[in-house]
């Protein structure tokens, strides 16, 4: 591969042989198959790519009856061609291109690598074979929709469109209470939820593009949502709060987990999923069942002490685990309580599926995955971007977590890979700061030796931005990378926490104010290239203004934490005023992808940030 043939993902095998084939004005596209209209939407998405960059117009035709000599693209499914169900062969000659694959699937990502070479080459096609599979038969991508941003119908479809040209074949919503349950209106009433309708069309959408649209919805833990409400409260695990007594997580105002041993609390689970999945295609179900940090805190707390916690939430999972099989699913669900009891992970159904996830760079797939290999249990790794408690990302965590996840999914045999993106805390990061983890975790996910080289701030510009510049791509991976200078608690950033915690906290970090001032540059230096950039896409302004808010809230982070450090009451006004701009244009850019509901949530993190510069005088003694 050169710098001038870029490919995502780049192929495993491709070897250039030679000289150029010039597309001609008029010709064909044959599809070769038992049945050819398996092959059509493939055909159209190869058509539309010659059509607009290379400006030719070929017909879709099916069989082999049409004369050879007006046939330059063949689309052919041939059961045994290649291994693997998934893989292709893509020839370019002198005369003819063709797509050889098993399935119906394999001809689609031979495709994709061939409008990749049309939309960079256009009429000039470098003569080439390729033999391509992937190392991960699961390719996925989770999208958090619950922490308070629900993106809209079109932003989703668009998101869609960019995954699947990268060969990504899973998309998750991970849900707590945005999809629009018929039987609990009251606990999605203010959320913008998305509907049953709109379900179907995105499963449909996806379908069309080989994605499988998994449904995904919290079952045990992360059930805040629900829980607060009267009619679901008596389910809780502590239904008034608790001390978790975990350093990570301190004290619960509300409830937050379901009661294992309430009988209610498997109803409301089995209510959700007769509800939710019919409208799915996808015969999985990602239950969750993550961070069930109550347990044992509240209604459990005889049966823990009596059978232990890791016995207690065994229990708990094979019910709905029961529940899945007999509504014709696979149960995924999160691996982390259960990897904290690995005696107890040989009793794990051999058909549910772990998902095995860790945020940070260290994190241990190596152990985590060996454990599960011998148990038999399959599972996934899940790395992550990186982005959410960051507002613009943690680049080189996020890269190294993809890495590190890859490598040793692929040593231990993992069946999946999923890249997974959440919104804690107000999901204050624009939805294009995950680009670029996104793009090369894609890459990633297809093959590992192949991608892992490539350069991501050079993918995100031309596969994700299309800024044939590379500056919007280098904006993004050296804005996501000022968090380091400050450092980087657990899943988080010191420069996001300067934003969301009081100035007393903040004084009790013992900031540098070099630091801060130093980390002021480096943001100036990193958003320089903005003015650069030429996204070739029809969101291009908004791209530059998400980016643009983005630096303006992290220099805002250094500013308020040099306004505690140097206990300077003459800079309020400026930072009320400064806060006040930022508050303005994250209404505009919210708007922009995502729906109203959940937006006044995340806003009254901001509007407290700034309600701290009318409040009491800063002194010495913080």
């Amino acid at each position: 591969m050169t710098d001038q043939l870029l490919l995502l993902p780049a192929p495993r095998q491709l070897s250039l042989t030679g000289g150029a084939f010039s597309l001609p004005a008029e010709r064909l596209i044959a599809l070769n198959a038992a049945e050819p209209s398996a092959l059509l939407f493939t055909a159209e998405r190869v058509q539309a790519a010659l059509r607009q960059s290379a400006g030719v117009e070929w017909p879709i035709v099916a069989g082999d009856a049409a004369p050879a000599a007006r046939v330059c693209l063949r689309l052919n499914v041939v059961p045994g061609a290649v291994a693997h169900p998934q893989g292709y062969q893509l020839t370019i000659t002198a005369a003819a291109i063709d797509i050889v694959a098993a399935t119906p699937a394999g001809v689609w990502y031979g495709a994709l690598t061939l409008i990749q070479l049309i939309e960079q080459r256009r009429r000039e096609l470098p003569q080439l074979r390729a033999a391509d599979w992937p190392d991960f038969p699961n390719r996925g991508v989770m999208l958090d929709i619950s922490r308070d941003r629900v993106p809209t119908l079109d932003t989703l479809f668009e998101l869609i469109d960019m995954l699947a040209g990268w060969k990504i074949n899973q998309l998750q919503l991970y849900t707590e209470h945005t999809f629009a349950y018929q039987q609990h209106p009251d606990v999605w009433a203010d959320a913008s939820p998305l509907t049953g309708a709109e379900v179907l069309a995105l499963d449909a959408y996806c379908r069309e593009r080989c994605i499988e649209l998994v449904p995904n919805q919290n079952t045990f833990g992360h059930m805040r949502r629900w829980l607060i409400h009267p009619r679901y409260r008596p389910l809780a695990e502590c239904p008034h709060g608790c001390d978790t007594g975990l350093p990570d997580w301190g004290h619960f105002n509300e409830p937050f987990s379901l009661a294992p041993e309430n009988p209610g609390s498997l109803e409301l689970v089995r209510s959700l999923m007769d509800e939710l999945l019919p409208h799915f295609a996808s015969r999985q179900f990602n239950v969750g069942c993550d961070e069930a940090v109550e347990l044992g805190q509240g209604a459990s707390a005889a049966s823990v002490a009596q059978r232990g916690k890791g016995r207690v939430y065994l229990e708990f999972l094979l019910k709905i685990y029961r529940e899945v099989k007999a509504r014709g699913r696979t149960m995924q669900f999160w691996g982390d309580i259960i990897m904290e009891y690995p005696e107890l992970v040989p009793e794990l159904p051999r058909d549910a599926v772990a998902m095995e996830w860790g945020y940070e760079a260290d994190h241990p797939f190596a152990d985590h995955g060996a454990k599960f290999a011998a148990s038999g249990v399959p599972f996934y790794v899940c790395a992550g971007t990186s982005s959410w408690n960051s507002v613009a990302g943690r680049t080189d965590n996020a890269l190294q977590n993809l890495r590190n996840a890859a490598r040793n999914g692929l040593g231990h045999g993992a069946v999946g890979y999923l890249i997974t993106d959440w919104g804690d805390n107000g999901h204050w990061q624009p939805l294009p700061v995950s680009y670029l983890p996104l793009a090369y975790g894609a890459g990633l996910a297809w093959a590992v030796a192949a991608n892992e080289p490539l350069n991501p701030a050079e993918l995100a510009s031309r596969f994700a931005f299309r800024d044939e510049t590379g500056a919007l791509g280098r904006v993004a991976f050296e804005l996501g990378n000022v968090y380091r200078a400050a450092g980087a608690p657990h899943n988080n950033s010191v420069l996001f926490r300067l934003l969301q915690e009081s100035p007393a906290q903040i004084a009790g970090r013992n900031l540098n104010p070099a630091t801060l001032t130093s980390i002021l540059s480096q943001i100036d230096a990193a958003a320089a290239g903005l003015p650069q950039a030429q996204p070739a896409c029809p969101d291009a302004e908004l791209l530059r203004r998400e980016f643009q808010w983005a630096a303006g809230l992290l220099r805002h982070a250094c500013r308020r934490g040099l306004w505690v450090i140097r206990a300077d009451d003459s800079q309020r006004a400026a930072l009320a005023a400064e806060a006040d701009a930022l508050l303005a244009e994250y209404r505009y850019l919210w708007h922009a992808r995502s729906r109203p509901g959940g937006f006044a949530d995340s806003a009254a993190r901001l509007e407290k940030m700034r309600a701290d510069y009318v409040g009491e005088r800063l002194n010495g003694d913080m």
